[in-house]
């Protein structure tokens, strides 16, 4: 490696000018222009890192917090992408695309009032974006207030009158307010101008079930499977077609179908618990039915905190991060790295508790090396301590404001231990300082924690 850097600074020597040589170090610029450049090739990780580094050289321009936030969006970093985003509008609150993007991520969190208030400030800057008008719609349907999602799509659609998507959303927020007739001619347009459009072939296909015409209702759901093979909810509303028409037989078999798309569609369960009764197979039915309650009721009383995420998943691999980055140099004359060292093997050995004394240790003869804290709260996960081991992730980021493992490992631990807001921004900022396997938790994870209301 000594070779190869001084055969490239021998190189460089070479080809400068005798007298003068310079050259310019990158500028905040610089690495935004990089960062543009990634993005547009779909490196994301490459894309955030390169916007990072020109938020640190220049932490004043909102473009740079506003493109971060576009590559954590395309990472499903969404919490993080919205923290990018508030700084973004602080900069330049007349940023219209800051508001819409951070509404639509507000609604991927389920902070439906929050997107609304967004849409509305975006509105304010651009009153003549249907897209502002559209994405609002959808957040006020959501919340419930159908009237006003209907004012919201009817000036999307004046304004876009051959967009597909407003037409299909209307047409789905007339069949919330059981208007069937009037979604029935918004879906019938939209699949004019999209005639594989399976949403709205999915909502015709109700309207039309609602309206009692059974046969239409049937080739929609038909067609509307053919195109969108894997949507369990197509299989379910084709299913309520058939048992209306008296074919239970076919109908449990697209309840059936359903349940191995999504197991967890406890009306499907009911439906299929109807069909069984119908077909004579009551312990089935009473079976079905049985689950359909349970599960109604999880959904609605429980939140899962994944018990045992951080042991089994997530310790063994930072654990190997360590071994295989940790490199030891000259022992130096207060002997910390020998108890830093020999705790991490022990730790490795499954020695938790002796670990844990060495790296007291270790701590106490060099009190300001991040990376014995970090080994530390490492340990006191494995053994139980979560407490202790956000308080040495604490103390690791503020000796080492870049430790991406330490904002890693306080993410998991906060986000297991149920302070899951404040897990997930630990996650990106990781993910941010370039460690990125916090992504796929990001991904799995985050994106399902409530807003805070």
């Amino acid at each position: 490696m000594i070779t190869s850097l001084l055969r490239i600074s021998l190189l460089i020597a070479l080809l400068a000018p005798a007298v003068g040589f310079s050259q310019s170090a990158p500028s905040a610029s610089d690495y935004f222009n990089e960062g543009i450049q990634k993005s547009n090739a779909k490196d994301y990780p490459g894309a955030l890192q390169a916007f990072t580094t020109a938020i640190i050289m220049n932490p004043e321009n909102a473009p740079s917090y506003y493109n971060r936030a576009l590559a954590k969006i395309s990472l499903n970093d969404i919490q993080g992408a919205i923290l990018d985003l508030d700084q973004a509008i602080e900069l330049n609150p007349q940023d219209a695309n800051a508001f819409l993007y951070r509404g639509i991520n507000r609604t991927k969190i389920d902070d439906f009032r929050g997107a609304v208030q967004d849409f509305n400030r975006a509105i304010e800057i651009n009153p003549n974006d249907a897209l502002l008008y559209y994405h609002r719609g959808l957040s006020r349907a959501q919340v419930n207030y159908l009237a006003s999602a209907l004012a919201d799509f009817n000036k999307a659609a004046t304004l876009a009158p051959n967009d597909v998507n407003i037409l299909t959303a209307r047409g789905n927020c007339k069949t919330q307010m059981n208007d069937f007739k009037g979604a029935l001619a918004d879906f019938s347009l939209a699949l004019e101008k999209s005639p594989n459009k399976s949403q709205a072939l999915a909502g015709r296909g109700y309207a039309r079930l609602r309206l009692e015409d059974a046969k239409g209702a049937l080739a929609d759901f038909v067609r509307a499977i053919e195109i969108s093979p894997n949507d369990p909810d197509l299989f379910y509303k084709r299913g309520l077609v058939k048992s209306r028409i008296g074919d239970f037989e076919g109908a449990t078999a697209d309840f059936d179908k359903t349940l191995q798309l999504e197991p967890s569609h406890f009306r499907a369960h009911f439906s299929r618990g109807y069909c069984r009764s119908r077909l004579g197979s009551q312990k089935q039915a009473i079976s079905d039915i049985d689950k359909s309650i349970e599960m109604g009721n999880n959904n609605l009383q429980t939140k899962a905190y994944y018990s045992e995420f951080i042991t089994q998943n997530l310790l063994p691999l930072l654990g190997t991060v360590i071994q295989d980055r940790y490199k030891i140099n000259e022992l130096p004359d207060d002997r910390s790295d020998a108890f830093l060292l020999r705790g991490l093997l022990k730790n490795a050995s499954g020695e938790g508790k002796s670990a844990l004394v060495d790296l007291n240790r270790a701590i106490e003869l060099n009190p300001t090396n991040a990376e014995s804290y970090f080994i530390r709260s490492i340990i006191r996960s494995s053994l139980g301590d979560q407490r202790g081991a956000v308080i040495d992730c604490n103390s690791a980021v503020k000796l080492n404001p870049r430790h991406g493992e330490a904002y890693y490992l306080r993410g998991v631990v906060r986000y297991d231990t149920g302070d899951e807001q404040a897990g997930c921004i630990d996650l990106s900022r990781a993910g941010e300082l370039g460690y990125t396997p916090a992504y796929k938790i990001i991904g799995e994870k985050c994106n399902r924690v409530t807003a805070q209301r």
